[in-house]
């Protein structure tokens, strides 16, 4: 089974991707934000991760941008998931090292559909 990181300040958006992504088949660990994203990646490296952007302690570009710089965080596929659209904001994304982004809100086959195009199904 693949493991997934939900991080996310919102416990609502948390638990609706935790329930979207366990019917998909994954097994589902959370954060509330950049920092806790980090220690639970240095416990257990995730196979994915879905990210917001907008969180207080570290948000989800700094958090991408250490992870990529820790031991193992180059394998993590990361996934964007916010409210922010803009060109700058997807090509910051891209270039720190995520795979794709998904703007808010979102359904389960959106969801679906940017992990087959990165290759998590």
């Amino acid at each position: 089974m693949k493991s997934c990181l939900v991080v996310d300040d919102s416990r609502v958006i948390r638990k609706v991707a935790r329930r979207m992504l366990e019917e998909i088949g994954f097994s589902v660990e959370e954060a509330g934000d950049g920092k806790e994203a980090l220690e639970r990646c240095a416990a257990a490296m995730p196979d994915f991760i879905l990210l917001d952007w907008n969180m207080p302690v570290m948000n989800g570009i700094e958090f991408l941008r250490a992870l990529r710089e820790t031991p193992g965080g180059d394998a993590p596929i990361v996934v964007f998931c916010t409210t922010e659209n803009d060109i700058e904001h997807i090509q910051a994304a891209l270039e720190a090292g995520a795979s794709e982004y998904i703007m808010k809100p979102f359904d389960r086959e959106i969801l679906e559909a940017k992990l087959v195009s990165v290759g998590v199904l």
